[in-house]
């Protein structure tokens, strides 16, 4: 039997997809590609914007089509919020919402047996276990693998839909956590990147709030992770300022395995629209994590995601939003034009910009973050960075991977003889000059 997936979203996505994955291996499934022919096709979906649940319909009704007879398996955030109008969607065999993946071989077990449309969608309140999609011992990538320590965020941003797509907040057990962890690096994994819905509730759900600033959090995690044997390194996917203030994140700065290189959703530069948006923090306390961060390492490489056309944004806050792009040198922003999710509040609110202003506006950012990337990369040249090198491209010559605070990084080789000798290793680079989207740099 064959079975093909395709996965839509964040890194929790990917990470439960390969869980999956290794699920049906066990039980003698082969695995194929989104676009071959298959027995069955899985499709795990998102729904933070409009249009990720616009890709999640278009692919069911892509794969029903290579395969009319094939068993097709919807699941993921998409489901959970809309079960029925998944559940009417012509081809659709089996739906399981957020916490029921686990026991999808069972579901489609049952239904090659029965040929009854499947549905297993708990309710919101039901969503108060942590599920185990099952350990993972290998992923696409040779170099880099994703540990998933989190479920569920309580957050309740005015304009997410995804608290109501995961449920509140679940930790999973330290134990599951560093064992996964050492199967990866014992299986040559050279980066494990730490991911969760909101990584940094991690524990929030075992204590009361007193109690959790004490124990630090996420920060449980990184500490047994970085006293662990091998040779790799810890990137955390991702940390919300509305969690974590410039105190916490000192405390991770001294754990030497942890990547220089945070994702910092920052949503807007304007106080005003982060109030609106039920964002517990202003600019100036975002700007105290970063003075932080890059007065450890001038080099700390920040991420972040942009929100643009909130209801209410004036040109004055998205100027705020522009302004700090500037300032702060991000490595990279992903930039979202609002999107409407029924059920938030931000969908109630009056003064929604039109598309054409969203629009507008996007693109400006987009050119005022790669003008800040630009910046932020011609700062570093001259210096020496950890890069773990992961492919080889025999067009330009190069290897190329990512430094420590998250710069691809190429290196020049001879050919696919030296080329072998530097993958999957780390190597000290010294960054030379610009190229392509990154930086082209030899070993020291």
């Amino acid at each position: 039997m064959k079975v093909a997936f395709y996965t839509l979203g964040c890194k929790v996505n990917q990470y439960e997809t390969q869980a999956l994955k290794e699920k049906f291996i066990d039980l003698n499934y082969q695995i194929v590609g989104e676009q071959d022919y298959a027995d069955v096709y899985v499709i795990n979906t998102c729904t933070v914007t409009n249009l990720a649940e616009r890709k999640s319909r278009q692919y069911i009704r892509r794969m029903k089509r290579i395969n009319p007879n094939s068993v097709m398996a919807v699941m993921g955030c998409y489901v959970q919020v809309n079960p029925q109008g998944v559940k009417a969607i012509d081809g659709v065999d089996i739906i399981v919402g957020t916490n029921e993946k686990s026991r999808l071989p069972e579901y489609v077990e049952s239904f090659m047996k029965e040929r009854m449309q499947i549905c297993h969608v708990l309710k919101y309140e039901d969503l108060d276990i942590y599920e185990e999609t099952g350990t993972i011992t290998s992923m696409e990538s040779r170099t880099r693998a994703y540990i998933k320590v989190q479920e569920g965020c309580n957050q309740f941003c005015s304009y997410c839909i995804i608290p109501y797509a995961r449920g509140g907040i679940r930790s999973r057990d330290k134990e599951e956590i560093l064992n996964e962890a050492k199967k990866l690096i014992g299986q040559g994994f050279k980066e494990l990147v730490i991911t969760g819905i909101n990584t940094a509730l991690y524990g929030r759900d075992q204590l009361d709030s007193n109690q959790f600033e004490e124990v630090n959090g996420i920060e449980v995690i990184v500490k047994q992770l970085n006293e662990l044997s091998g040779d790799f390194r810890i990137r955390l996917g991702s940390l919300e300022p509305t969690v974590i203030n410039a105190s916490y994140v000192k405390r991770l700065l001294k754990y030497e395995k942890l990547c220089h290189h945070m994702h910092l959703s920052l949503q807007s530069g304007s106080d005003r629209i982060l109030a609106l948006m039920n964002r517990h923090y202003n600019r100036e306390g975002y700007k105290e994590i970063v003075k932080a961060l890059r007065d450890f390492d001038p080099g700390y490489g920040l991420t972040t995601d942009i929100i643009v056309g909130f209801p209410g944004e004036r040109e004055t806050d998205f100027q705020d939003s522009v302004e700090m792009v500037k300032e702060i040198r991000f490595n990279k922003i992903h930039v979202f034009p609002y999107s409407i999710r029924q059920g938030t509040k931000a969908a109630e609110m009056g003064e929604q910009i039109s598309a054409g202003v969203k629009k507008a506006r996007s693109i400006l950012l987009t050119k005022a973050g790669e003008n800040a990337s630009g910046e932020f990369l011609k700062s570093g040249i001259g210096s020496i960075r950890q890069v773990l090198y992961e492919e080889y491209h025999e067009k330009d010559g190069t290897v190329s991977g990512y430094s420590d605070n998250y710069i691809k990084v190429y290196h020049p080789v001879s050919g696919p003889k030296e080329a072998e000798t530097l993958l999957n290793r780390f190597v000290e680079t010294e960054f030379q000059m610009i190229y392509k989207e990154g930086i082209k740099g030899v070993g020291h």
